[in-house]
């Protein structure tokens, strides 16, 4: 499976991005998908993730309310619509790829990894 993700960029605090992340491959029919991110000095962590099976969404606590993934299963495409970015929001932007089916918050539950995006958010 690989992963094309885009959308990242640069915007003022407030603002809003929109990633994409296509997969491509064998995929099959059952797989979640999510973003996770890492900014300098830091490690990777959880941003949110999908389930195709069921459509069973997570978020991390700190994007709840301002983040929403969705995804297009004719286009094994999931997106992170990005609102209200913070400063703090800075990262490379990773989507990952699980064919077990289940969305998860742990890295290890995901096998494929995209190439990452740069999102900066200005004060």
């Amino acid at each position: 499976v690989q992963l094309q993700a885009s959308g990242g960029g640069l915007v003022q605090a407030g603002g809003s991005l929109r990633l994409s992340c296509a997969a491509s491959g064998r995929t099959g029919s059952r797989y979640a998908m999510g973003w996770f991110r890492q900014a300098t000095g830091k490690e990777r962590e959880f941003v949110a993730s999908i389930s195709w099976s069921g459509g069973t969404t997570y978020y991390a606590d700190s994007v709840k309310g301002r983040f929403t993934i969705s995804g297009d299963n004719a286009k094994y495409t999931a997106y992170l619509q990005m609102n209200s970015l913070k400063p703090e929001d800075t990262a490379v932007y990773y989507c990952a790829f699980s064919p077990l089916g289940l969305a998860s918050s742990s890295i290890s539950a995901y096998r494929y990894w995209g190439q990452g995006t740069q999102v900066t958010v200005s004060s």
